[in-house]
């Protein structure tokens, strides 16, 4: 099966201990919720050089910067346009 989104979160050391091991809970867990896990590809991957903007998160071709746990579910309710959940 074709997946039709990319999401990559970088589990580089700053990234990580800032809280990204937290945020990628969270990102499989919306996926779970929403039933996205067939249609996004959701991967690690090591720094990719922005450690004064982390922790990082991109989406297809959109970076998110100071992604944390707070805010990273709305970004994905954004992002993929659906309804928050109560």
């Amino acid at each position: 099966m074709e997946t039709k989104h990319e999401i990559i979160i970088c589990l580089g050391s700053s990234c990580f201990s800032r809280g990204n091991k937290e945020v990628l809970e969270v990102v499989k867990e919306f996926l779970r919720e929403h039933q996205l896990t067939g249609e996004v590809f959701f991967h690690g991957d090591l720094c990719g050089g922005k450690c004064e903007e982390g922790p990082v998160l991109k989406i297809n071709d959109s970076l998110f910067s100071q992604v944390t746990v707070d805010n990273v579910y709305e970004i994905l309710t954004s992002y993929f346009d659906v309804e928050k959940e109560n």
